[in-house]
């Protein structure tokens, strides 16, 4: 991997965070002033005045703007109005529940979805091509909250098997898990059959079929290689979806991670907090995503910024 492709990646994911922490800035000062919505309804003039001198919302926007960066920049969203403490301390003591599911999730959805994806295309035209591509295309259409929903009332209030919601032992997880891993797999399962397809009609996959190279050097060795690349931009979409808070899903099954906490957040309107959740998701989505660039250059060298 070239130099200047690492830092010409370095720098688009910077950029990438700066813009999602201006948009956090002025979002929160469009959403009305923040000093009516952060204290009680009925709060006197003096209180409201007294709020925005502290909060320093009382100086010009561009001043904000400047303070607001560099709070950032060391770690600084304030204190949380709910939980009475560092709104980043409340982001991260979330976090381990949060990629604790998402892990979870994408291990499952990546091993169930490229081992059918690649079945499918090895086997084109047959029925089980047909049962796991229609199977693939339910679980991507069908709404992620409306699953989890039917689990809970089928493995939980039907049969009493699983906990309907909550964090604790291995058991807890298996519901939330399941219900993200279904996409996932579904959404990798057909991505990786499309791209083995078009993998298995290219020259050299038929040289090395001339050849008389075994079937799994062929397939594993140059197809399945090469076919990885798209999915690899799928996987790094979906981590850093997943590793930021999956909202529904965590709402849904009451674990207690970043996506809740952001809700919460909303809810309550205590904007230290959802300031901090976002920017933690926009770190870990453009870092997660910076890494998926870096595989690319592993999987195939000829990629390269001209």
């Amino acid at each position: 991997m070239s130099s200047r492709y690492f830092t010409m990646r370095v720098i688009e994911s910077i950029f990438a965070v700066w813009g999602v922490i201006t948009a956090i800035f002025f979002f929160v000062r469009l959403s009305g002033d923040p000093a009516l919505l952060m204290l009680p309804i009925g709060a006197s003039d003096q209180e409201l005045n007294a709020f925005r001198h502290a909060m320093g919302l009382d100086q010009p926007i561009y001043v904000q703007y400047i303070k607001y960066i560099g709070n950032i920049l060391t770690g600084n969203f304030g204190e949380s109005y709910l939980h009475g403490k560092d709104a980043l301390v409340v982001v991260l003591e979330r976090m381990p529940a949060t990629v604790e599911l998402a892990v979870t999730a994408i291990l499952l959805g990546t091993i169930i979805g490229t081992i059918t994806g690649l079945i499918a295309a090895r086997k084109q035209g047959s029925i089980f091509e047909f049962i796991a591509m229609v199977t693939a295309l339910i679980g991507q259409a069908t709404p992620v909250f409306w699953l989890g929903i039917m689990f809970i009332l089928f493995f939980s209030v039907e049969l009493g098997w699983l906990p309907s919601g909550g964090r604790g032992t291995i058991v807890h997880l298996i519901l939330p898990a399941v219900t993200l891993a279904t996409f996932c797999s579904a959404s990798i399962a057909r991505l990786f059959r499309s791209s083995m397809l078009e993998i298995l009609k290219e020259d050299y996959i038929r040289t090395a079929w001339s050849k008389g190279l075994p079937p799994r050097v062929v397939v594993f060795g140059h197809a399945a290689r090469n076919a990885l690349i798209p999915v690899i931009t799928m996987l790094g979409l979906l981590t850093g979806t997943l590793l930021g808070g999956s909202v529904v899903t965590e709402t849904i099954f009451s674990w207690p991670g970043v996506g809740r906490l952001i809700v919460q957040g909303i809810t309550k309107n205590d904007f230290p907090v959802v300031q901090a959740g976002v920017t933690v998701i926009a770190v870990t989505f453009v870092g997660v995503n910076l890494l998926v660039d870096i595989l690319y250059s592993v999987l195939d060298p000829r990629i390269r910024l001209k």
